[in-house]
């Protein structure tokens, strides 16, 4: 009966110490996600700070044709005359060799269709004009080199993403290439990059 009231006695203590180790082992691994987490912020920041102290102003991409994330005119879609809208580029990199534009439409039922495909446009390039050849055009998924609009199944609306690439090189990409081509040779090149997004809706009437 002795022994039975000793293990009885002990048994509460023995539980509590048991939660004590618990929760300095919890502790202990919150201390460490915090710490692990203070540095990556602190990292975070003293890697924005050279960009911060020279006053550099992220890449932008726009258009005078169509604000972002709003619709495409029809005049620069498959309905229309089917040529590319004027673009805007403005705070590209000063160590920027050339630019690449890539539009795509990633709401196609095939996953991605592309629509156009530059690359080497000279790195002082501030407007793209409408209806131009800009740089070194690869085919897209028309099959042909040149813009080819918005031309989705009529219904749902599709997004069209006009993404301009700065790089710290001019690139060498064999004739007749396409994107994946192209997003091969950009690795470990791109300075920059800036996204303007416009949308189209194909109607049945």
């Amino acid at each position: 009966m002795f022994r039975l009231h000793c293990v009885i006695a002990r048994t509460p203590t023995a539980v509590l110490r048991q939660q004590d180790v618990g929760g300095r082992s919890n502790l202990k691994r919150l201390f460490r996600f915090l710490r692990s987490l203070a540095m990556t912020l602190v990292g975070t920041f003293i890697l924005t700070l050279p960009s911060l102290a020279k006053g550099e102003q992220t890449m932008t991409l726009t258009s005078p044709a169509f604000e972002n994330n709003q619709d495409i005119p029809a005049q620069y879609t498959c309905a229309g005359a089917d040529i590319n809208p004027p673009l805007t580029i403005k705070n590209i990199p000063p160590k920027t060799e050339s630019l690449a534009l890539y539009v795509h439409d990633p709401d196609a039922a095939v996953g991605e269709w592309a629509h156009w495909v530059v690359y080497n446009i000279k790195p002082e390039t501030q407007n793209i004009a409408e209806n131009s050849i800009p740089g070194t055009e690869l085919f897209n998924d028309f099959g042909k080199f040149h813009y080819g609009g918005p031309c989705p199944p009529a219904g749902k609306p599709h997004h069209y993403l006009f993404e301009m690439y700065a790089l710290n090189r001019k690139l060498e990409i064999i004739e007749g290439g396409t994107i994946r081509d192209l997003q091969q040779a950009m690795k470990g090149h791109i300075l920059a990059k800036s996204t303007l997004v416009g949308i189209y809706t194909k109607h049945s009437w």
